[in-house]
C-alpha cells in the first residue's frame, strides 16, 4: 500500500542547508498513516459530495481519513467550510462564510441513516458572525439524526460561542450524549495558538456543561510538539479534571503548511504512553494518546449506550 504523509510535509528537504537557516525536526517513521483508498472511503466520500456536506476529516487533512472512513465513520463539518478565526495551527479556510444552509441537519441525518452509524460526530467551524454562533444548527442537527436513527449516539465538538453561555444552553438542551470542546494547549502559548479564545473560557465551558447535565459526557483535547513541556501537558490535565471532564485526547500537532505554527518537536510514543498513564493516574475514565490520535479517534468506545 502506498504511503500517506498526513497533512503536508513541510520537514526539511535533503540536501545542503543554507547558514543562519534552522532546520525543522524530521517526521519520523511512527507519523505515517496507509493511504485513504478503499470501498467504503470511496462511497463515503460520494455520499459527502452529493449531500453537499464538510467534513472535518478532509478539511482539517486528518491522518485517519482512510481508517475511518473505511469503517464508515466520518465526523461531520457544520456551517461551512469557512472559518472566522484565525487560530494559527488549523488547515480550515478562514474568511467571511457563505450564509448558513438551514437544510443541513437534514443532509446531515440523510448521510448518518445511510452510513448506518451508530454513533455521530458532530463539529463546526467558529461562526462569530452569527448571534448563537450556529449552535441553532447543532441543535437541529441532534433533533433531525434523532428522528432517523434514534439509537445512534452523539457526540458535539463544539466552538466556545465566544462566550455565549445561551448557546452553549441550546445545545446541551438537545441531549447530546458526548459533549467535546478541545482546550487545544497549555497556557503559556495559548493566546498566540488561539488568538480569539482564551484558555479560562475554555475550561468554563466545560465546567458548565457539566453543571448542566451532571451525567454528560465530556470531552476535552489537546495537540503537543508545539512548544509546550510535558510539564505543561500534566498541569493542563489538572485543569481539564478540576473541571470534571470525562475523556481526553492527546496528539501530535502537524503543521498544515509552512506559514502555520511550526512544529518545535516531535513527541515519542513513550512520551504519550506517559500523559496517558497520568491521565488515568487522574481519575479520566478515557484516555486516548498517541502520534496519530484526533479529537474523534475511537469516539464511539468514549460513549455511553443508547436504547433504542
Amino acid at each position: 500500500m502506498p504511503e500517506f504523509i498526513p497533512l503536508n510535509d513541510v520537514s526539511t528537504p535533503t540536501g545542503p542547508v543554507a547558514p543562519n537557516v534552522k532546520v525543522r525536526p524530521r517526521r519520523p517513521a511512527w507519523l505515517k498513516a496507509p493511504a485513504p483508498t478503499g470501498a467504503n472511503y470511496e462511497d463515503v466520500r460520494s455520499l459527502m459530495r452529493d449531500l453537499q456536506l464538510h467534513t472535518v476529516c478532509e478539511e482539517a487533512h486528518c491522518p485517519n481519513i482512510g481508517d475511518c472512513w473505511n469503517h464508515r465513520t466520518a465526523t461531520f463539518l457544520l456551517l461551512g467550510d469557512v472559518c472566522t478565526r484565525g487560530c494559527r495551527y488549523c488547515a480550515i479556510g478562514k474568511g467571511k462564510p457563505a450564509p448558513l444552509d438551514e437544510d443541513e441537519p437534514e443532509h446531515v441525518a440523510q448521510a448518518v441513516a445511510h452510513l448506518k452509524l451508530r454513533h455521530a460526530v458532530l463539529t463546526s467551524v467558529n461562526r462569530d458572525d452569527l448571534p448563537d454562533g450556529g449552535a441553532h444548527i447543532f441543535a437541529a442537527s441532534i433533533a433531525r439524526i434523532r428522528h432517523y436513527v434514534p439509537d445512534c449516539t452523539i457526540e458535539v465538538l463544539i466552538p466556545d460561542f465566544d462566550g455565549n453561555w445561551d448557546a452553549l444552553n441550546l445545545v446541551l438542551e438537545a441531549s447530546p450524549d458526548v459533549l467535546n470542546h478541545n482546550i487545544e494547549t497549555v497556557p503559556r502559548i495559548f493566546r498566540r495558538f488561539r488568538p480569539r479564545a482564551t484558555y479560562a473560557q475554555s475550561l468554563e465551558l466545560l465546567t458548565r456543561a457539566r453543571a448542566f447535565r451532571p451525567d454528560l459526557t465530556t470531552k476535552s483535547g489537546l495537540m503537543v510538539g508545539a512548544g509546550e513541556t510535558n510539564d505543561e501537558v500534566l498541569a493542563v490535565l489538572d485543569d481539564l479534571q478540576q473541571c470534571d471532564v470525562n475523556v481526553v485526547t492527546i496528539g501530535q500537532y502537524l503543521a498544515p503548511s509552512s506559514s502555520h505554527w511550526k512544529v518545535e518537536r516531535y513527541v515519542t510514543p513513550a512520551e504519550f504512553e506517559h500523559f496517558r498513564r497520568e491521565g488515568l493516574a487522574r481519575g479520566f475514565r478515557h484516555v486516548e494518546s498517541s502520534p496519530l490520535v484526533r479529537s474523534s479517534y475511537h469516539a464511539h468506545e468514549h460513549a455511553p449506550d443508547r436504547e433504542s
